[in-house]
């Protein structure tokens, strides 16, 4: 039987790199449904949807997109109707374009209906907003990775800095604050703290150490679930 551990949490509390490391760790398939709700944000602009005024355009772009996620031993590279989009969905542009498109109700079960069609017979691991409140809400581990906004600006700061991305430390302070009241205050599947979830502060936490109680944690549950 397929087993499930699902990470929620807001912008820069690391759930990207968890992610990673625990599937390669623990051999967990991992489905970066972030990077989906990116991909069709960069469709859109690509077709020159721009704002939510052509909200019937988007969910028709949303019901005919190809996305593929591929894993090799290295990393995770994205593919959108057989193009590797991995880098170009990391822009800003793309991430709050991508925050408007993902507060469409019709645009969500389309991604969700896919994200359940990419997980089905699998042990995974998924992270976002809404995978332990709408996605797998039955999942085996349910973990709500969380920080100071002042703290997850810093790193998304200094990260967007090593990707060669232009900006301020206020721009991106204020960028995220902005992303977090959007998908806190969403109609539809609003980010939460789902019943069961795990909450982890990682403001004064490591990599390591995040790693290593998320670890913990799935193997707590898994053992459980052999016995």
């Amino acid at each position: 039987m397929a087993f499930v551990v699902a990470i929620d949490g807001p912008s820069g509390t690391g759930k990207g790199t968890i992610t990673k490391l625990i599937a390669k760790e623990m051999g967990l398939l991992n489905i970066d449904t972030g990077a989906m709700y990116r991909s069709l944000a960069l469709k859109c602009l690509k077709l020159g949807i721009n704002t939510l005024e052509e909200k019937e355009r988007i969910i028709e772009t949303a019901k005919n997109i190809n996305i593929e996620i591929q894993h090799n031993e290295e990393n995770q590279e994205i593919f959108l109707d057989g193009e590797n989009v991995t880098k170009d969905i990391r822009t800003k542009e793309i991430s709050a374009f991508s925050s408007l498109v993902s507060s469409i109700p019709e645009v969500r079960e389309t991604m969700v209906n896919m994200q359940r069609k990419m997980a089905q017979n699998k042990d995974i691991i998924m992270e976002g907003r809404d995978i332990t409140t709408v996605v797998f809400p039955n999942a085996d581990v349910k973990i709500y990775l969380d920080a100071s906004l002042e703290e997850r600006a810093k790193r998304r700061y200094k990260e967007n800095k090593e990707k060669g991305i232009q900006g301020t430390f206020e721009e991106t302070l204020k960028a995220m604050e902005k992303r977090d009241y959007d998908d806190t205050h969403r109609e539809v599947a609003p980010l939460r703290i789902a019943e069961g979830a795990v909450v982890i502060d990682t403001t004064k936490l490591t990599i390591e150490e995040v790693n290593k109680k998320v670890k913990e944690i799935i193997n707590e549950k898994y053992e459980n679930n052999s016995k």
